[in-house]
């Protein structure tokens, strides 16, 4: 089942690597028989339908998200495996799907302020006077 992100971005099944384990959580008598956790895994570097760019953006856009350069989600909201399965599609598609319509914010750098700098002074002047004020005096006895 191939996994449709846009109307021109379609990755097919054989890209998608299913993993399936028993979920955590309610199951009744199913709870240690029902594979019913799904884990979806995709690697942006080994896939044939994306361009470099849009590589290159989903690792920034996802750079908390990848694990070795692959993407990876798991699903385990319901006791029943076939459920999981769409779930998981439809939220790994909008994760990609905002991901390459996000654009990448860049930080522009800047320099502190003189009034900044100098209000930094001024409180760490102010908070190093208190911390002396705080001092026992030492006697010193010969």
């Amino acid at each position: 089942m191939d996994l449709i992100i846009t109307k021109k971005l379609v990755i097919p099944s054989k890209e998608v690597k299913w993993r399936f384990s028993r979920s955590s959580g309610p199951g009744g008598q199913n709870v240690n028989k029902i594979e019913s956790r799904v884990e979806i895994i995709f690697n942006l570097e080994d896939s044939e339908v994306l361009n470099d760019y849009q590589k290159k953006i989903l690792k920034v856009n996802l750079k908390n998200k990848l694990v070795k350069n692959s993407l990876c989600l798991a699903v385990q909201e319901h006791r029943n495996q076939l459920l999981n399965r769409q779930l998981a599609l439809i939220k790994f598609s909008s994760i990609i799907r905002d991901a390459l319509n996000k654009p990448s914010k860049l930080r522009k750098s800047t320099k502190p302020t003189k009034a900044s700098k100098r209000k930094r002074i001024e409180f760490k002047k102010k908070r190093g006077e208190l911390k002396k004020s705080r001092r026992k005096e030492k006697i010193y006895t010969i």
